[in-house]
């Protein structure tokens, strides 16, 4: 679906949209474009290991395409175009591992949608999905949906690789619309957000029956993750369509209720006092205090400077125009860096006072913490995108509140911010959580197949003197590491 935009937009509503995308460029970094993959079963040449089966199908796909390859992970889909390296630019350490040694089937393709966001494959189409079947499958599914505002292989280098290695089968969707436009899908505010969930649920339930038809038999175990805007789609499928999953493991996820706290409580008074903390003076201690207030920690002022220029500006404009179009009048997701007392600027956004109709917005895509599975949540100490004690302390609270606290297990990780990459600038002051999502996941695997229940919920301290390389391959959730339980859990 696709919100209707005037065919004559004017001036003031395109001047926010090139800015946000010289900032994004910022994140992503120039990147090879990954070629079209070949529709053959025989997609390398040599891979003929998998050309005996039967073509897989998706049910309910529009277009589909399934490809015999010789490595399913980043290893080999680089090189074949079966990934495109764009979509996971800047969420991993650079010194990551790449696993190796998976054959087996992928099918690319799209769902019926009117939104035309997704240029992968040439196909200028959303509700793109990938699926990818290993030769040695050990019976289970992982289904994930996208951070930010990504395509479909995003998470290609943080879980699929990952996953794929251990066995699972694994379905990725780029919920249905993409890019800093992202707001322009949907007929009324909050839709776009809305059809994340929709995606999710269809790719699953394709996904799995694709499994069955493949294998000869349904998945025994249906896994969900995500990171970001991802670990969001994993707390909402928990709490509304829990007959689909055994259980899911939520990277840091965006918090959406409807009387907050939301990112559109926090990001404004950040993009008001940030000026004044840079600039020294009198004024800034009052400001870095200010930022404190709002969520953002205390030790975590030298992560700022970035998440003000890429982050901070971008993400509550493009965020406030899907929820509250209205805010800015003609203007499409506001004026980039507006200074504070400039009409309609979102430095000056104040959630609490805005029409009904925007709560209405956001209780369409609003979590409950009714959790009806088992969820294991992971969340850094250091996020200065969505500061931890604003969101999965919160959320946290809510599953608790709801009664279903015997369901969650949540894990602060003492150093820990959004994206990975970031480690590779402060490899001395911050801690990948990559490995912690990888302890999360075994330690749910273990809790669904073993009936064996992860710690307490707690605090991973960060170890005294461990260096870079060692913090990228552990985190354990036993005590090594410092498990804390906190009362925030």
């Amino acid at each position: 679906m696709r919100r209707p935009t005037p065919n004559s937009p004017s001036r003031s509503r395109q001047r926010g949209i090139p800015t946000a995308l010289a900032l994004a460029a910022l994140v992503l970094g120039p990147v090879p474009a990954a070629a079209a993959p070949a529709s053959t079963a025989d997609a390398t040449g040599a891979a003929r290991h998998c050309a005996s089966r039967p073509q897989p199908r998706v049910p309910g796909a529009e277009h589909q395409q399934a490809s015999c390859l010789d490595e399913l992970t980043t290893a080999g889909t680089v090189a074949s175009g079966h990934t495109d390296p764009a979509d996971w630019a800047g969420l991993t350490p650079k010194d990551l591992a790449v696993p190796s040694g998976v054959p087996g089937a992928q099918i690319d393709g799209y769902f019926p949608d009117t939104s035309t966001t997704n240029t992968n494959h040439g196909w200028q189409h959303d509700a793109q999905f990938v699926i990818r079947l290993p030769d040695r499958w050990n019976g289970g599914l992982v289904v994930a949906g996208t951070p930010g505002n990504r395509e479909q292989y995003a998470n290609d280098r943080a879980i699929a690789d990952w996953v794929l290695a251990r066995g699972y089968a694994y379905a990725a969707t780029d919920k249905g619309n993409t890019g800093l436009a992202f707001h322009r899908d949907g007929e009324a505010p909050g839709d776009a957000i809305a059809e994340w969930n929709d995606r999710l649920t269809q790719l699953a339930r394709a996904a799995r029956a694709t499994v069955a038809r493949h294998y000869h038999r349904p998945p025994a175990r249906t896994l969900v993750t995500g990171m970001s805007n991802g670990g969001y789609l994993v707390r909402w499928q928990l709490e509304n369509h829990p007959e689909l999953y055994d259980g899911g493991v939520d990277w840091e996820g965006t918090l959406w209720r409807a009387d907050g706290p939301t990112l559109l409580d926090f990001l404004p008074p950040a993009l008001r006092a940030y000026p004044a903390y840079a600039a020294g003076g009198e004024d800034a201690g009052r400001a870095r205090d200010a930022l404190h207030t709002a969520g953002y920690p205390a030790g975590s002022e030298f992560l700022w400077p970035f998440h003000h220029k890429v982050y901070w500006d971008l993400t509550q404009r493009v965020y406030r125009e899907e929820l509250d179009p209205g805010f800015d009048g003609a203007t499409e997701a506001g004026t980039p860096y507006c200074t504070s007392g400039t009409p309609a600027c979102d430095a000056d956004y104040d959630y609490a006072s805005r029409p009904a109709e925007v709560r209405q917005a956001v209780r369409k895509i609003a979590l409950t913490g009714r959790i009806a599975r088992p969820l294991i949540t992971i969340h850094g100490t250091l996020d200065v995108l969505l500061p931890i004690t604003r969101d999965s302390d919160v959320y946290a609270r809510m599953v608790r509140d709801a009664g279903r606290a015997p369901l969650h297990r949540y894990y602060r990780v003492e150093g820990g911010t959004h994206t990975d990459a970031l480690t590779d600038m402060f490899p001395n002051r911050l801690r990948p959580l990559t490995p912690c999502h990888r302890t999360a996941f075994t330690a749910l695997e273990d809790w669904l197949t073993k009936g064996h229940r992860p710690p307490a919920s707690g605090t991973i301290g960060l170890p005294t003197g461990a260096d870079a390389a060692t913090l990228l391959n552990n985190c354990a959730l036993d005590g090594r590491d410092n498990v804390r339980t906190d009362r925030a859990s």
